[in-house]
């Protein structure tokens, strides 16, 4: 497969005895001073992703984060791979937090899902790298990583290795370069019977042009990629070796408790600390302009210290809010505003007005916290010398150095970052979620040593960035012979992706508008976005649809579903492996979804009973996903697991509200999880379909909380409108008889 890249940048240099080998998207004009600023040893212009020794030893460095997706060992699978090295001599390594990794290739990426038009994406490839490096951005995020820094910049950059290594061959051998092969990394020439390894290579492909067009391989000619091999970061994290955030540590360091405002956007009106600085091992109390911080020689002091504090917050016209009057809010704003257009084919209200039936049906999805298990953490330490050290979980390492050097009142290059593991992420620590390392910047400039800044979990569950609430009003008609003749939906925005609240199936005449709300509560990016939201209402209503009909729910899919063969086979492939129209165990339903995010499309078909109290349980998931085609299998099973778990916990329990206009729950008492012992049975099936590849760290979540909800329907008759499943009362069951 041949592919240009002459927007690509591979620079060589020989640096302590190795070659360092990398693509970085930029413009051609910045090619040449790469090459002489890397030949001159210059090794802060990283461009690079591979590093080749003398010894045949090969480092990978992979510009993403690693929270527990295995994304180091993917992406470094599709370079070696490229490359033509033996796996076994290749070691993964962070790369650093340095414009160099800025991420142009998915500001490539998401311009074109997002659906930026055509005429612009010339521009936006030429320029992408550089509004990555004005923007400070080195995102792990929208399942991303490897279909886009994977595909665009590590492949690529195997390839180009490999290309150079073989012209060195062949210049040194006085050969033709296609009379050469390579294999676990060496340079064979078949004619002859020579070998030479690609270490003994380094210091003379150094010297090359680098090639402004790479041969990618065809997927037949795979040895890494396409295996399932054991993640690279497990090891350190099974020992206990693997740093986190929050175990950074130094004998100097000082603790920081803070006590943010509880209204989200009040100010601090007065402070008495006069008890908490008699405590032992207080150092200071910060007031900052919305919280304060009791600065201490360990946390818990601190924070015993930070319950002494008596602090005021002003009053503002939030302090009475409660979701109760969100939902309100939100209902009377869809009741009158039409809001804007999503997207619009043929006449809907022709359509509604002229159908033999018309069914009518109202959701709504509360607000969500990320909820990981490592809490928002950040360390700084302003140094007298004018520099900063920065340890922190992070899904954007250039990012969170910008906005330290900002807050510090230094230049980014002044602030060192220390890569660290992340103990989930979900987007809470994503850019724009920026509370803690504000807040912990600025308790550190106070100081000459490391100061660590911690949330409490009710710091982190009541100070969070969270998924929006949405509500949803849907109208569908349907002719005499209940056939779907329009589709109305009208939904609270903002809109965060694209597309999310769009349908596959064959429906003539669909109106699709957004109506924007605002509120106090702070919102972000959460797993799967707004298809989080839109794939339990569309996949729900569309099972509505089928039951007022008198069509079974997969069959009534599958006929909707037949311009999109995609995400008819993914149904078929999931709907089959769970035995749906089979016998089932006595009380038992399946409930069924299907949707596409972020490139891939996945249907999910849940397994469900009610048991002595009338509570669902959720027995099994049956889970198909065609993502193109996978890098590793496992990490790809286990992401889908991961996803479903995920959007498992949201659907049975998830569930932020707001009362006196602050954030009612604390901690996972009142914020439950799904847990090991009521973990459904997974059973996950890959599709390969050659397409174009999609992500899988999103994907898995958004279909199963309709999944779940149908099956309640047919065990129950009670239709799910309204999320958490927990607050329903299904003591009151009609069976539904199969359709």
């Amino acid at each position: 497969m041949k592919m240009k890249r002459r927007h690509f940048l591979l620079g060589a240099a020989v640096a302590g005895g190795g070659l360092l080998i990398g693509y970085s998207a930029t413009r051609p004009s910045k090619h040449r001073l790469a090459n002489r600023e890397l030949v001159e040893g210059d090794e802060r212009f990283l461009t690079s992703f591979i590093r080749l020794f003398p010894d045949n030893k090969v480092t990978i460095y992979v510009p993403h984060s690693e929270m527990g997706q295995g994304i180091h060992t993917s992406l470094a699978m599709m370079a070696a791979d490229e490359m033509d090295v033996a796996w076994e001599d290749v070691s993964i390594e962070q790369a650093p937090a340095t414009d160099m990794y800025a991420n142009g290739e998915l500001v490539k990426g998401f311009a074109g899902e997002f659906g930026l038009p055509g005429f612009l994406m010339g521009l936006v490839n030429f320029s992408a790298t550089t509004i990555a490096e004005v923007m400070n951005l080195q995102i792990t995020g929208g399942s991303s990583s490897v279909r886009y820094t994977g595909e665009f910049a590590m492949r690529p950059a195997g390839a180009g290795a490999r290309q150079m290594l073989v012209e060195a061959a062949a210049a040194q051998w006085g050969v033709g370069k296609e009379e050469l092969t390579t294999a676990l990394g060496h340079v064979h020439h078949n004619a002859s019977g020579r070998s030479i390894s690609y270490g003994e290579l380094a210091s003379v492909a150094a010297q090359l042009e680098p090639p402004t067009e790479v041969f990618l391989k065809d997927h037949s000619q795979f040895n890494i990629m396409g295996k399932p091999l054991s993640r690279n970061d497990i090891p350190a994290k099974v020992d206990g070796s693997a740093m986190y955030g929050i175990d950074a540590h130094s004998d100097d360091m000082l603790y920081a408790a803070i006590k943010l405002a509880p209204v989200f956007g009040t100010k601090v009106v007065s402070v008495d600390a006069t008890q908490a600085l008699a405590q032992r091992g207080v150092q200071r109390v910060i007031e900052l302009e919305d919280s304060v911080a009791v600065v201490a020689d360990n946390y818990w002091r601190a924070k015993q210290a930070l319950a002494l504090v008596n602090v005021q917050f002003e009053s503002s016209e939030n302090d009475t809010v409660s979701s109760a009057d969100l939902w309100s809010s939100f209902d009377a704003q869809l009741s009158s505003d039409n809001g804007s257009e999503d997207f619009e084919s043929g006449d809907t209200d022709a359509a509604l007005a002229s159908a033999a039936d018309v069914i009518e049906a109202s959701y709504r999805v509360p607000y969500l916290a990320h909820a990981a298990m490592e809490p928002m953490n950040c360390t700084v330490h302003c140094r007298p010398d004018g520099k900063v050290d920065l340890w922190t979980s992070t899904q954007d390492a250039l990012g969170i150095k910008g906005r330290v050097a900002s807050q510090a009142g230094v230049s980014i290059d002044d602030v060192n970052f220390h890569h660290v593991y992340l103990g989930g992420g979900f987007g809470r620590r994503l850019p724009f979620n920026w509370n803690m390392i504000d807040h912990a910047t600025q308790i550190a400039k106070e100081f000459d040593v490391p100061v660590k800044t911690v949330f409490s979990r009710e710091d982190d569950m009541q100070q969070d960035y969270y998924r929006p609430a949405v509500a949803n009003n849907f109208k569908a008609g349907l002719d005499a012979n209940g056939n779907v003749t329009a589709w109305h939906s009208r939904f609270t925005g903002p809109i965060q992706v694209a597309g999310a609240a769009h349908i596959p199936y064959g429906i003539a005449n669909q109106s699709i508008r957004v109506v924007d709300v605002e509120t106090h509560v702070p919102i972000a990016a959460w797993r799967s976005v707004d298809h989080s939201q839109q794939t339990f209402f569309i996949e729900s209503f569309i099972d509505e649809i089928a039951h007022r009909s008198g069509k079974n729910p997969y069959q009534l899919r599958r006929e909707l579903l037949s311009a999109h063969p995609r995400h008819r086979h993914v149904l078929e492939v999931a709907a089959n492996a769970a035995g749906y129209g089979q016998n089932l165990p006595e009380g038992h339903a399946l409930g069924i979804a299907v949707q596409q995010s972020f490139g891939s499309v996945v249907a999910q078909v849940a397994e469900v009973s009610m048991d002595a109290n009338n509570r669902p349980v959720v027995h099994k998931v049956t889970c198909a996903i065609d993502c193109g085609w996978s890098v590793n299998p496992d990490t790809a099973a286990s992401q889908v697991e991961s996803g479903i778990i995920f959007g498992l916990t949201a659907a049975l329990y998830g569930e932020i509200t707001i009362a006196d206009g602050r954030v009612a729950q604390n901690n996972f008492p009142d914020y439950e999880m799904v847990r090991m012992a009521d973990s459904p049975e997974i059973d996950v099936h890959i599709v390969e379909s050659g397409e174009e590849m999609g992500g899988l760290g999103e994907p898995a979540t958004p279909p199963i909380a309709a999944a779940v909800s149908n099956a309640i329907y047919i065990l129950t008759g009670q239709r799910v409108r309204e999320l958490p499943i927990k607050n329903h009362d299904f003591s009151r069951s009609t069976p539904v008889a199969s359709v």
